[in-house]
């Protein structure tokens, strides 16, 4: 990439770091893996390695709550690696990242990380078996003091404070059993944190690498973390990249990559695919009106990518086994789009065991 780029320039690099432009792929090599997909929605995480050529073998994936305490795929064989990587840096980290839970807590005189190492304690007691989230939430409950709880006004109980809860379960060693609704928490066979992360890892490195160019604040909003702790662990080998006017760094590595066409790919992003997260939705989504239709409060939107950028937004509509899919398109509809996203509709109704009843395109 040239020191100077564009809004598309980085959106042709995004899609070629994160794979949106191959057909075929493994589990091993799949880039996204490596920060982690997060799995929220039918068409959530394995939608998204599906639009990477990537299909898991039985096994070789896990899913446990990570950033922002969303549901994450990662592959199983880096799970004490992905523990150590997705823990808070330090202990303001991690009162930014539990929220309104660190007041109760700081009042009492209780560091935030040994708030985290003692729900984890409790958890690993509790689930020995699968367990489903709301009995294991209501036996952490009965063991844990005053600063842990909350009442909570829609469920009229009183719990845990949502973010340490599922920020504490991956320290304890647990995983969601995939598909459960309500989520299903079980043992994490032999699961021992890892001393020291891999390069490939480091979540920073990881958010440079696939949604890069990028600048702390970026990375920092990504995370919940503090800007002051994604400065403090910035890798050295970036090189500084003009974005439109802004300043931003790059791993050294992909910078070096040649600048290249937008691929000629179009894709059915599901609503939290990672190529959507990036925190400089601007660059992404250029029309205020449209960004705001992207990324509502609640109820997302999947998007279009098409040839390059993102050409519209798509909902799906699931009726028994038939499934439509509405697109609201913001570039002239040509048979070619018109072809492609039709065959894209027939690979996420696949995707979902369903029959492809209708694609409204106009």
């Amino acid at each position: 990439m040239p020191s100077s780029a564009t809004a598309r320039d980085v959106l042709a690099l995004r899609v070629a770091t994160q794979q949106l432009d191959r057909d075929t792929g493994t589990v091993a090599d799949t880039a996204v893996l490596d920060l982690g997909v997060q799995d929220t929605g039918p068409d959530g995480g394995l939608w998204a390695l599906a639009n990477r050529g990537a299909v898991p073998g039985p096994g070789e994936l896990a899913t446990v709550w990570t950033l922002r305490g969303a549901p994450h795929l990662y592959r199983r064989a880096d799970l004490p690696a992905v523990a150590t990587a997705t823990a808070p840096f330090s202990e303001a980290d991690a009162a930014k990242r539990v929220f309104d839970a660190a007041r109760p807590l700081k009042a009492a005189g209780i560091p935030v990380l040994t708030a985290l190492d003692r729900i984890a304690g409790q958890m690993r007691e509790i689930v020995t078996a699968p367990t489903v989230k709301g009995e294991m939430s209501r036996r952490l409950s009965d063991a844990m003091e005053a600063p842990y709880n909350r009442y909570c006004r829609p469920c009229d109980a009183v719990h845990l404070y949502e973010q340490p809860f599922r920020l504490a379960a991956l320290r304890a060693g647990l995983e969601l059993q995939p598909g459960t609704s309500p989520p299903v928490l079980q043992p994490i066979l032999g699961f021992a944190p890892a001393d020291t992360v891999p390069e490939r890892l480091d979540v920073v490195r990881a958010y440079l690498h696939l949604l890069g160019p990028a600048t702390p604040q970026h990375v920092a909003g990504y995370l919940d973390a503090p800007v002051s702790e994604v400065r403090a662990h910035w890798p050295q080998d970036v090189v500084e990249v003009d974005v439109d006017g802004e300043r931003r760094w790059l791993l050294a590595a992909d910078a070096e990559r040649p600048g290249a066409p937008a691929p000629a790919v179009t894709r059915l992003l599901g609503p939290f695919d990672l190529l959507l997260q990036a925190r400089d939705r601007e660059t992404l989504v250029a029309d205020p009106a449209r960004r705001k239709a992207t990324w509502p409060t609640l109820g997302r939107p999947g998007a279009v990518l098409h040839d390059g950028e993102l050409a519209g937004l798509w909902r799906p509509r699931k009726s028994g086994a038939s499934l439509t899919v509405a697109v609201d398109p913001w570039v002239p509809v040509s048979s070619a789009l018109r072809a492609a996203v039709g065959e894209q509709a027939e690979r996420l109704a696949a995707a979902r065991g369903a029959r492809l009843k209708a694609v409204e395109l106009s």
